[in-house]
């Protein structure tokens, strides 16, 4: 692989290219690997880092949507229906081009009365049917004894059964830099920390952006006949460049999750609960070794820094508290953090639980045109709606998409086998996070590390090493530290206090990999503890 140099790609990014996209959360970088896959060439501008709000703060699942089922069958709705059919198609795509990233997942929903059993288990059916042949397998009934043996931790008082399907788990954050990677690596160019400041038109049509350089100041400006706003939740704050008058798309709302330690949930089993008090669903699963608990859902504005509320976190520990012995406490959580949900607004006085998550596209008079609303199961079916729309009005002749087949970084040549090969090199567990992380790349990474001297561990207790730091920083477009331990090692999510306890090391690799003087270091430090400082 080629370092990525930041001063080579600003300079690539005062180019003229045929389509240039703002926002790189999931739909921006699945939008930039299908256009440049197709063979359009793509700039790709996002504010913060690749995937590092909304889009690295999911619930890790790849999945139809069992609350959309619920909501498509009790209300007749064919808008959800059909957003749970695409979205099963989809994530039999996560295993196909990213096996590395993707996994299956049982999960257990357990009933507390006798009328719910039968109403979970027919609509869990329903789910697998709609899947067709991409199904991962059949809903099945459990007795109390069986729901307690697949989840040691399940309260029984007043169980009455469950029932157990299989969906999709995937590492979100790494999936959204692998989708940028692989553009890349087509000659895709893709800058993070650089902020759509202005829209350039001529004759009344939008021709370009001017891009401002966030970590330089530095403002340039690009062009491109195309422009797409895929923006996420600040889609209408890019519109407003546009025209100051246009008309809000979204009605956001927050998702806040909680992280807890790896016991309060087996790893190959995660809990599904659908009766809480808002009536939306809550997740409990595993996750790299801890336990991640999910979500809710409340009306919230944009921000750039999101972060929980107390009275989000003990919603999310009350209802884990319902159904897991022990029950977790404030002591327990580990991190909490906050994404925005751009949903496309519905009826004006709809909860944020029950608007759409279609996506939908739109073009303003100049030219603009923006993509709103989806979910992260279907970015790619998003990116190619985008795609062909702009191939069927600018009549550009386009090959079809090639996507849904198309490998991610480190998905070629990866094998689950490759794990016994690495445990030759490394203990287990550095050889098993190594592999969910870089796939095929992972004894790349190993020897990288130790040319470098750095194989020591980023920390005690963890199993990151020190040369994944200066990989991330060489080959991954890590610019700041906090791009290391937000979104190429998940560190900051999983445990703020840890990441904080590895902060030092990461900014003393870093500053030799970016020439930071003493005082560029400092400062770099400065402003990922304060962020790392932050708690609800």
């Amino acid at each position: 692989m080629r370092p990525l140099e930041r001063s080579d790609l600003i300079k690539a990014a005062e180019d003229r290219f045929d389509l240039i996209i703002i926002g790189g959360g999931a739909v921006g970088a699945g939008i930039l690997l299908e256009a440049q896959s197709r063979g359009l060439r793509t700039l790709l501008v996002e504010k913060h880092d690749f995937g590092a709000q909304t889009s690295s703060r999911s619930t890790k699942l790849a999945h139809g949507g069992v609350r959309y089922l619920q909501a498509a069958v009790t209300r007749l709705d064919r808008g959800q229906w059909a957003l749970v059919r695409e979205a099963l198609r989809e994530r039999a795509v996560f295993f196909r081009i990213a096996p590395h990233l993707a996994r299956e997942l049982e999960l257990i929903v357990p009933a507390y009365r006798p009328v719910d059993l039968p109403y979970l288990y027919a609509g869990l059916r329903l789910y697998d049917l709609l899947a067709g042949r991409h199904r991962l397998g059949q809903a099945k009934k459990l007795t109390p004894k069986e729901a307690r043996s697949k989840v040691p931790t399940l309260k029984t008082e007043d169980l009455v059964g469950a029932v157990a399907f299989k969906d999709g788990q995937f590492d979100d954050a790494r999936m959204n830099l692998a989708l940028v990677l692989t553009a890349t690596g087509l000659g895709g160019v893709a800058l993070n920390h650089a902020s759509a400041r202005y829209l350039i038109k001529e004759n009344g049509r939008v021709v370009g952006v001017g891009i401002k350089d966030e970590l330089t100041g530095d403002v340039i400006a690009a062009r491109a006949p195309m422009v797409v706003n895929a923006a996420g939740p600040f889609v209408d704050e890019i519109r407003r460049l546009d025209d100051e008058s246009a008309p809000p798309l979204l009605a956001t709302s927050s998702g806040v999750h909680i992280v807890l330690p790896g016991h309060f949930i087996p790893e190959n089993s995660g809990l599904l609960l659908t009766r809480t008090e808002d009536r939306r669903v809550v997740f409990i699963l595993p996750w790299r070794g801890y336990t991640l608990v999910g979500t809710t859902d409340r009306p919230a504005p944009p921000s750039d820094h999101p972060l929980p509320t107390p009275e989000e976190v003990d919603y999310l520990l009350r209802h884990a508290a319902r159904v897991l012995s022990p029950a977790p406490t404030r002591d327990d959580v580990l991190s909490a953090w906050s994404g925005i949900r751009p949903l496309v607004a519905g009826e004006k006085k709809a909860p944020t639980a029950r608007l759409l998550r279609e996506h939908v596209i739109v073009e303003s008079e100049s030219g603009l045109v923006t993509v709103a609303g989806g979910k992260w199961t279907t970015y790619r079916k998003i990116a190619e709606d985008v795609v062909n729309y702009l191939d069927r009005t600018r009549s550009l002749g386009l090959p079809p998409s090639k996507t849904k087949e198309l490998p991610l970084i480190g998905a070629e040549g990866y094998s689950e086998a490759l794990l016994s090969e690495l445990e030759k090199l490394t203990e287990p567990e550095t050889a098993r996070h190594l592999l969910s992380t870089y796939g095929a790349l992972a004894e790349r990474v190993l020897e990288f590390a130790r040319q470098k001297g750095e194989l020591a561990k980023l920390l005690p207790g963890h199993p990151h090493l020190l040369g994944e730091v200066r990989w991330a920083a060489r080959f991954e477009l890590a610019e700041t530290p906090l791009d290391f331990l937000l979104v190429r090692s998940r560190l900051a999510y999983s445990d703020q206090r840890a990441a904080l306890e590895a902060l030092p090391a990461v900014v003393r690799v870093m500053a030799e990999e970016k020439g930071w003087s003493p005082r560029e270091a400092k400062a770099q430090e400065e402003a990922a503890r304060r962020w790392l400082e932050l708690a609800p």
